[in-house]
């Protein structure tokens, strides 16, 4: 049974002359949850969280304001909801309190290790000289029964030389050690830093980066929409674990992306290979929009 808004959204689409074959591949919705907005029957779509998201994408390909018409039908959508997100955050803060742990003992460990490694060249150093010395002092002290003799150090030649080489070869690595440690210093890593919050609304910037590749990945089932900041959509369309797991798109050639995310809470977001944190709390706003501006390292 057609409701007034299912009637309203495919007279509109009988008035483009399209199939619901040709909306289908128009928005990458599948055949049966257009079938069920026309009818009314929300029940055959994957989740609440998707009806509006799907009438969105519905009136758009039809040529309807879809602000207005969701506005002037919002009693008739059900409210958008999950029963499972309390379940779902809390296994989510429990992996993000473990990695921070870990982050924060992985982040000390270098400079643990280059401690541990001037103390042991410093005790070498320290040994060698403390033998030198001894040497020097007992060869002093031995009696000389022949005027004019030189006293000659008592150190093996070989081992001399041994001590020797040890010594540049500790200096050498040192040194080695401290330059690699500059240049880890002065290669800045990309900073990813949330500016802005409205609603479902979250605005990002990307720094000290060369490149701007988003990747998103589903846990679960989710619909997404990649754009440009100009609205055109690189793509759009379902995610699940078991057909399309992931879509990546270098947007490197761009100043802003827009992520349209219909189940956050089934979503993963990699920027660069590096995952990020929703600004806006999944288990406040399911559907969320993303704007990421991108300045490039060399601004």
């Amino acid at each position: 049974m057609l409701t007034e808004l299912g009637n309203r959204l495919k007279e509109a689409r009988l008035e483009k002359g399209m199939s619901l074959d040709d909306l289908q591949t128009a928005t990458k919705i599948q055949k049966r949850y257009l079938v069920g907005i026309e009818e009314g029957n929300y029940s055959l779509m994957p989740g609440k969280f998707y009806v509006r998201a799907f009438i969105k994408q519905y009136a758009e390909a039809v040529g309807i304001n879809h602000e207005e018409l969701l506005e002037e039908f919002k009693n008739d959508i059900p409210a958008t909801h999950n029963d499972d997100i309390p379940e779902k955050l809390s296994r989510v803060q429990s992996r993000k309190n473990l990695s921070g742990t870990a982050s924060k003992f992985f982040d000390i460990l270098p400079k643990i290790l280059i401690v541990v490694f001037i103390i042991g060249v410093i005790a070498v150093i320290y040994y060698f000289v403390e033998k030198n010395a001894t040497n020097d002092g007992s060869k002093s002290a031995e009696p000389n029964d022949t005027p004019g003799a030189i006293v000659e150090n008592n150190l093996p030649e070989d081992d001399e030389s041994k001590a020797n080489d040890q010594d540049k070869k500790d200096n050498n690595d040192a040194e080695k050690e401290k330059e690699n440690k500059e240049e880890e210093q002065e290669a800045p890593k990309q900073e990813f830093e949330s500016i802005e919050t409205s609603g479902k609304n979250s605005v990002y910037e990307l720094r000290n980066s060369d490149k701007f590749e988003v990747k998103l990945v589903s846990t679960g089932e989710t619909w997404v929409n990649i754009q440009n900041g100009k609205g055109y959509s690189f793509f759009q369309g379902m995610l699940t674990k078991e057909d399309k797991e992931s879509e990546t798109v270098d947007l490197t050639e761009e100043s802003e992306a827009v992520l349209v995310i219909g189940n956050s809470t089934a979503t993963d977001i990699y920027i660069n290979d590096e995952k990020i944190e929703y600004a806006v709390s999944p288990s406040d706003f399911v559907s969320q929009t993303i704007t990421i501006r991108f300045v490039p390292a060399d601004e």
